[in-house]
């Protein structure tokens, strides 16, 4: 049995005990749409084990994630035939994570839908990219 959080929402979801609209699932996933969807379709992928973000979730389930994920976009590019896709994870409060367990938004995309980009991309001058570059290959793999 997975681990769960008796506080989360997607944890009772991923239980059967939840309200939600499931479109797939298998052993360690769950797929269910978004109930404040951006587009047409929007879905969310969640693992059934509790992990609260991407640097708390097993490389396994991040990888199981991302193939249900996939999964689900190629069913929605049969059914609902968008023009394409964003898979979007947002990590802690900063990042707009509002649901302290991991998840993957996927997001069929039209044409004409209304959504633009959250940032406007700033520019950055070479010596600057390079100097960030140089400090995260410094850190070395994490543990």
């Amino acid at each position: 049995m997975p681990s769960r959080d008796p506080n989360c929402i997607f944890c009772a979801i991923a239980a059967g005990e939840g309200p939600a609209e499931i479109i797939d699932s298998d052993e360690h996933t769950v797929t269910m749409m978004d109930i404040n969807p951006a587009t047409r379709g929007h879905a969310l992928v969640i693992p059934r084990e509790h992990s609260e973000d991407l640097l708390d979730i097993s490389e396994e389930d991040l990888c199981r994630t991302a193939t249900a994920a996939q999964r689900i976009a190629k069913r929605m590019e049969g059914t609902l035939e968008p023009d394409g896709f964003n898979l979007i994870n947002s990590c802690r409060a900063a990042a707009w994570q509002t649901v302290f367990h991991f998840h993957v938004h996927v997001i069929p995309r039209y044409e004409d839908d209304p959504l633009k980009l959250p940032w406007i991309p700033r520019g950055a001058e070479m010596d600057e990219i390079a100097s960030i570059a140089a400090t995260i290959r410094a850190g070395g793999d994490p543990a």
